[in-house]
């Protein structure tokens, strides 16, 4: 199968339909509190068990009960979808880190809504208020420190050559559709970037008979044998082992990093064309049939806080809310390369969706080992 449908449709498919958001008004933080101590614990579903701990910290800090569950964007989604059709809320405020699923599957049937807190919207980058991003989870390129130097990959076209046949390392995107998404917002927004680097890397302009560049490098890499793994910590091992001789590059979450501190030897690939990597947002949202609005807004505005943030902050995780950086001890030392993430842009959260199936099968029917 050949990967034909053309990118002109991409932009039309790309406006979501957001729910309303919470009624909004002048923001009183005692008030919001106060009215939050009268409502019953809330249930917070997130894809990090950190979160049972930052609802625990939650709680003493406010006096408003909060219970934190880790779940998949899946099962979430599954969660929230059954418990609006049968009026049984199982969930009040969801992090969900599949932005198109939630998109389609929560957004749009108003199952949920966004709330953004009203004294931060001059901090909170604009466009992740509308639905509210609480984190972008930044997946970047890594290396093995310890076997190079710096980075030997500076533009993302030497992935696929034969020098890095078998010597590459991801997630399998089946498994993490953030991967199909990207290919998805690279041929939406950034296809010029992607060619560009090519012949930066060539010398000579890209020839295919793919839609776009970047379908032609998802072919490429298919076909130089990555090898796919169930989860970031065995790409990251891959990658980072020290003295294991013909280390992977790969695609890992910041996350993983915290493993330099048990013997890896991981580095962030700075500096390569045309992005390090791609940083993914992952939502906070509320139920629209929670029976604790108020100490849901209270739960969203703690974690767009400096504080309320900081346990997913180590992992890198960025927050939305400009007003403070990721904490110094944070292990990768994404802070200073962020500006080269590609960004996920939500407002196409819909194309992606729609064509995560056409980017899959491209990707699996080229992929050889």
């Amino acid at each position: 199968m050949t990967f034909n449908r053309t990118l002109s449709s991409f932009t039309a498919m790309a406006v979501c339909v957001m729910a309303p958001a919470h009624a909004q008004g002048e923001f009183d933080l005692p008030t919001l509190i106060e009215s939050a101590r009268q409502e019953a614990t809330i249930t917070v579903y997130a894809p990090t068990g950190k979160i049972v701990q930052q609802a625990e910290d939650f709680t003493e800090k406010y006096g408003v009960s909060a219970v934190g569950v880790k779940a998949k964007a899946a099962q979430t989604i599954e969660i929230v979808s059954r418990g609006a059709r049968a009026n049984n809320v199982q969930a009040d405020v969801v992090l969900i880190e599949d932005a198109p699923g939630a998109t389609e599957l929560l957004l749009n049937s108003q199952y949920v809504s966004s709330w953004v807190p009203e004294d931060m919207t001059d901090d909170i980058i604009s466009e992740y208020q509308n639905p509210l991003a609480v984190i972008l989870a930044p997946n970047v390129w890594a290396y093995n420190t310890a076997e190079y130097d710096s980075c030997p990959i500076t533009n993302i076209w030497q992935l696929t050559e034969g020098e890095w046949r078998n010597k590459i390392t991801l997630q399998d995107p089946a498994i993490k559709p953030l991967y199909i998404d990207w290919f998805n917002q690279m041929a939406t927004h950034h296809d010029q970037a992607m060619a560009e680097a090519f012949h930066a890397f060539s010398g000579e302009p890209l020839d295919t008979d793919e839609a776009s560049a970047t379908a032609e490098f998802v072919k490429r890499l298919a076909q130089n044998g990555p090898l796919m793994t169930p989860s970031d910590s065995e790409a990251a091992d891959a990658i980072g082992t020290v003295d294991a001789g013909g280390s992977f590059v790969g695609l890992i979450s910041t996350a993983a990093f915290r493993d330099n501190n048990n013997g890896l030897a991981l580095g962030i690939c700075h500096d390569m064309q045309p992005f390090i990597g791609v940083s993914y947002p992952t939502f906070g949202l509320m139920t629209t049939q929670t029976r604790s609005p108020n100490a849901a807004k209270l739960f969203l505005y703690y974690l767009m806080t400096e504080e309320g943030i900081k346990l997913q902050s180590m992992d890198g995780k960025m927050s939305t809310n400009t007003a403070f950086a990721l904490p110094t001890e944070e292990a990768s030392g994404i802070e200073q390369f962020r500006d080269q993430l590609m960004m996920y842009r939500t407002d196409t959260a819909g194309s992606d969706w729609e064509n995560r199936q056409d980017w899959l099968d491209l990707w699996s029917l080229n992929y050889s080992r």
